[in-house]
């Protein structure tokens, strides 16, 4: 599947006293990128959590490289980098779409949970959800070998 990259203007109320964007704002721009990743795929998180599964973040790393300024454009890559049906962990780079270089990378990790707390299988109860998936997983690592 061909997937588009998620962009984000760098707005001026995400930097800081250094007048560059401040570290949390890559976490939020992760999230926005994930969500329109699941969109690009037919897996949209209201649809989910309709159905009662929900994703909640379980780690998140993330590693600065270079520094975004206000009116730059990020350029966020994603891919699934491991999935097995219960967990998901997800990585990130964050581009600067002007030159290309990638400016801080990152990895989520989640789970799939009932309303109630509990652990939700989507291989076993979603299989539609788990297709797709696996796909994408199977999608990025073909990518990746690719690139190598």
């Amino acid at each position: 599947m061909n997937m588009k990259a998620y962009k984000h203007k760098v707005q001026y109320y995400e930097t800081d006293q250094m007048k560059i964007v401040h570290h949390s704002n890559y976490i939020r721009w992760f999230e926005e990128a994930r969500i329109d990743y699941m969109d690009q795929i037919g897996i949209s998180y209201p649809a989910m959590e309709k159905e009662g599964i929900l994703i909640p973040v379980l780690s998140v790393e993330a590693k600065y490289l270079r520094m975004l300024r206000f009116g730059d454009v990020a350029e966020i890559v994603l891919g699934i980098k491991e999935y097995n049906g219960i967990k998901l962990v997800i990585e990130y780079q964050v581009m600067n779409e002007k030159t290309g270089m990638i400016h801080c990378k990152g990895e989520t990790a989640h789970c799939f949970l009932t309303e109630q707390g509990k652990p939700v299988s989507l291989k076993k109860n979603y299989p539609e959800y788990h297709k797709k998936f696996v796909q994408m997983a199977e999608d990025n690592m073909q990518s990746q070998t690719e690139n190598e």
